[in-house]
């Protein structure tokens, strides 16, 4: 009687690799390139504060303007229109401070 070659789990036939140090070589290379966009992706999140800033001076540039116009609304005697400039001034104010605030605690 001829033995049979394959018995039990050897009659799976199995792939296995020529060169598996090649395969742990890859997987590094993998983990590596994605730990360095990990990594990178953080500083694309970053800021230096300039957007921060630049906002706080065109929201300075929008007081100065209101502040002309509240004085040229009560040289002229619209008290109505003084009451409106004094409502987006307050509004100014409170944003210009909120800029502020956010720009002091990002730097802590």
């Amino acid at each position: 009687m001829k033995e049979s070659r394959f018995r039990g789990r050897s009659s799976i036939p199995r792939i296995e690799s020529v060169d598996p140090k090649g395969e742990l070589n890859m997987k590094r290379t993998v983990a590596g390139i994605l730990l360095l966009i990990g990594m990178g992706a953080g500083t694309m999140f970053a800021e230096d504060g300039w957007r921060d800033r630049r906002d706080i001076r065109r929201d300075e540039a929008k007081i100065a303007h209101d502040r002309r116009e509240l004085r040229r609304d009560l040289y002229y005697g619209d008290y109505r229109a003084a009451r409106h400039e004094r409502n987006e001034l307050r509004r100014e104010y409170r944003d210009v401070n909120r800029d502020r605030r956010d720009l002091y605690w990002d730097r802590r």
